[in-house]
């Protein structure tokens, strides 16, 4: 059932942003999806854990799983990737807002039987220490899902009552549904567990620790999962340790308990003509940090994305735009700098004055080198001038909101968006060097000066989310479409 159609005129582009209805309704504008947020008390519980053995059990019953990430997150998602054999979107009530959410949700859980979310940190951490804004929390109320709370309950006895307690009425709009109980000692101790809440919220069950199962994890979190990083073995053996451990059947009647909801209508974003283009995707060991939304975006307005490795591949492809995301790229500096006709590649393409985006990791590999915590400098492609230093500690972690203070390749000046930093490097830059994004933390307000533009190349430390600003994805695709349309 479509509730309503709604164009936007953008600028001077023909594009047309058409919002329509994705999922079948019960006649009355409601969609009915299961759906259960897995929620931690912090993090480094093991939500991620339970979220890959939950997914994979519900698969063994035959089901189709969507399965989502909150809050700023490009790991952990490619474990839910290899659980459920589907994308992972990530939610983020801060970066994209309530209406963004829940189309976002409804529009990749059509067709699923049952929608699986891993929380961010614990259960109400976000973006203020006040308030539920960022939060797994926020998400869980805009959804109307049931909770279930993940804790380490290594150690613990009757004080899992105080803590599920505490979860509980913290706040009353979000009772916690269930409990699983990490790195328990044996059965015994998760029957202990059970008596001790007197079923309120009920034990749904609980993990042993098994350290030969554990997923591997480094400075940005966990180790991407590549088959060659986690075997399959892993992600079947946590699979049958939820269906040996824990009441899949009871989590997916919970699940079941959600209420509909209203059919808020999916973003069609329709390409005008003439934004016909190719852009290269930087993907591999070291480039590999991107929200899928982003990209769809992208390929919705007209773009095709076409995947490259700066580590493995000898040349570009032949496209009209390249972009960066973020990753690892200091890891691996040396493959980096020792592609030189790859790196020779980019400087030409940039020297034609081709559309080049960069964020985080790949500010850094369009940098004049990065220096890595061993001292050792490599080069790399030298289109932003400065040097790009490894830390041992973070040099900043938290969200941004972004204003251009010049027109860009995304867009006219004074366009406005948010997104997040987590980095461990800092960029040590001559004076010269143009910048044109006016940031501001979210936390403690403070402004500084970033968007590193040189010629037709953009990079900057933060990775912007676009549904806070539909415009930078068009304002993007329009530019490498007249780079397409230029004489050759």
């Amino acid at each position: 059932m479509v509730l309503r159609t709604r164009f936007f005129l953008l600028h001077e582009s023909k594009t047309r942003f058409i919002e329509r209805g994705t999922l079948g309704s019960d006649g009355h504008g409601m969609v009915t999806i299961p759906r259960l947020v897995i929620a931690g008390t912090s993090s480094n519980v093991g939500k991620t854990t339970v979220m890959v053995g939950l997914v994979r059990a519900l698969r063994a019953r035959g089901l189709r799983v969507a399965v989502f990430k909150c809050g700023p997150d490009y790991l952990d998602p490619t474990y839910h990737v290899r659980a459920s054999g589907v994308s992972c979107h990530n939610l983020d009530g801060w970066m994209m807002g309530h209406e963004a959410v829940l189309s976002t949700f409804l529009h990749t859980s059509q067709g699923a039987d049952i929608a699986i979310l891993e929380g961010v940190m614990g259960l109400f951490d976000g973006a203020s220490p006040t308030s539920e804004e960022g939060s797994t929390a926020e998400i869980a109320k805009w959804l109307h899902a049931p909770v279930v709370l993940v804790c380490d309950a290594a150690g613990m006895a009757r004080s899992i009552a105080a803590l599920a307690r505490g979860f509980s009425t913290f706040d009353p709009e979000l009772p916690i549904a269930g409990l699983i109980c990490n790195r328990i000692g044996s059965r015994g101790h998760l029957e202990l567990l059970r008596t001790a809440t007197g079923g309120s919220p009920p034990v749904l069950g609980g993990l042993p620790k098994e350290a030969t199962l554990a997923f591997a994890d480094r400075h940005l979190g966990l180790h991407r999962a590549d088959r060659a990083t986690v075997p399959e073995d892993v992600f079947v053996a946590w699979g049958n340790r939820v269906n040996e451990w824990c009441d899949v059947a009871k989590i997916l009647a919970l699940a079941r308990t959600a209420p509909t909801l209203p059919a808020i209508p999916a973003m069609e974003r329709v390409a005008a003509e003439g934004t016909g283009c190719r852009i290269g995707l930087a993907f591999d060991e070291a480039f590999h940090f991107y929200y899928d939304d982003n990209l769809r975006r992208l390929e919705s307005l007209g773009a095709e994305l076409v995947r490259f490795s700066p580590i493995h591949d000898a040349h570009l492809p032949d496209v009209d735009g390249l972009y960066f995301g973020g990753g690892y790229p200091e890891v691996y500096a040396v493959d980096l700098s020792r592609n030189l006709s790859m790196r020779q590649d980019v400087a030409s393409f940039a020297e034609a004055q081709g559309p080049i985006y960069g964020e985080c990791g790949g500010l850094m590999y369009l940098s004049n080198g990065i220096r890595t915590l061993d001292g050792a400098r490599h080069d790399m492609v030298g289109l932003i001038p400065g040097e790009a230093e490894m830390k041992e500690r973070l040099q900043a972690l938290g969200y941004v909101e972004v204003e251009t203070q010049d027109e860009t390749m995304l867009g006219p000046k004074g366009l406005r968006f948010r997104g997040h930093q987590f980095r461990y490097s800092d960029l040590r830059l001559p004076a010269e060097v143009e910048c044109c994004y006016n940031v501001r933390r979210r936390r403690g307000g403070e402004s500084f000066q970033e968007g590193y533009r040189k010629g037709n190349t953009l990079a900057s430390y933060v990775h912007a989310h676009w549904a806070s600003n539909p415009l930078l994805a068009q304002g993007f695709v329009q530019t490498c479409a007249a780079y397409a349309r230029r004489e050759r």
